[in-house]
């Protein structure tokens, strides 16, 4: 990586420690290869605000994006306050009753991770006053995910409902369904994974309008084959004329485009070598660190 900033006692004031730089053209080539892959397939990308969230680049991520998606309430207002038109999608694992009465107003999509969740809030999603689609979050119980605190298709995990679990439901104003199940991986991966989903779930698709893909994609990778995903996408919306297709990158949108400005304040020398200590810390700044774990 060339030309990114590093922090520098020289360095004007605007640019403190610690914190985010970004390098805006890195993030519009990024954005533009997004563009590409919703152009040549059809389908429409949502920057996912777990993964970058900085209002600043919200103006240019308009003129690329179809779009958010929030994980709750305030990246929803957040979406809202800085996004300049484009569709506001939110989902968590759990909503409480506040949490509804704050994203009716603002979310376009609204997905449920429970048939619990879904039952419980569905009059409150249709009694609305202004129109949201809602959906729901399925666990097609395949993933290539091999970290397991990432992998959601795990035998206790929580995230998605299981076919089973859909027996005698009613599914009556549902809309949409949206699986997560890739972290960094690419076409080919989504490819099987949409084998298992459609065998599993392929019976519910006639009643939706859309298919949410979720995240993982790496999309703006050099190495990722973007043919093989436009072609994915493209057959499946042959096989399913009727269903808007959505995808929600998170970590490729962002990728490679800055670093983390930060400053040695103390070295503390131990008996396994010099310890610095920073400005910054993993659990703040870094999780993914504790949690992939990346180096």
């Amino acid at each position: 990586m060339d030309h990114l900033l590093f922090y520098d006692p020289a360095l004007p004031p605007e640019v403190p420690s610690p914190c985010y730089v970004v390098d805006l053209e890195r993030l519009e080539n990024n954005l533009r290869v997004l563009r590409e892959v919703q152009e040549a397939s059809g389908a429409k990308i949502l920057g996912a605000l777990k993964g970058f969230a900085m209002p600043q680049a919200f103006p240019l991520m308009s003129r690329y994006l179809s779009g958010i998606t929030a994980s709750g309430p305030h990246e929803a207002m957040l979406g809202r306050e800085f996004l300049e038109g484009g569709e506001i999608h939110v989902y968590a694992v759990v909503f409480s009753e506040a949490d509804i009465q704050a994203v009716l107003p603002i979310a376009d999509h609204l997905v449920f991770n429970s048939v619990g969740q879904w039952q419980r809030f569905r009059s409150a999603v249709t009694g609305a006053r202004r129109r949201v689609s809602p959906g729901l979050r399925v666990n097609p119980e395949y993933s290539e995910v091999e970290v397991a605190i990432y992998n959601p298709c795990t035998e206790g995990s929580r995230l998605g409902v299981r076919r089973e679990a859909l027996a005698g439901v009613d599914l009556t104003g549902l809309e949409g369904l949206h699986f997560h199940t890739m972290c960094e991986q690419g076409a080919d991966t989504l490819g099987r994974t949409l084998e298992r989903f459609e065998e599993k779930f392929g019976d519910l698709l006639p009643r939706m309008k859309w298919v949410n893909f979720g995240g993982g994609h790496h999309i703006t990778s050099p190495v990722y084959d973007r043919s093989l995903l436009v072609e994915l996408i493209r057959g499946f919306r042959v096989r399913w004329p009727h269903l808007t297709v959505y995808l929600e990158p998170g970590e490729a949108l962002a990728i490679n485009t800055g670093v983390l400005v930060a400053t040695v304040l103390d070295v503390v020398e131990t008996p396994a070598g010099p310890v610095a200590n920073l400005d910054v810390s993993a659990t703040c700044h870094m999780p993914d660190v504790l949690e992939m774990p990346y180096r």
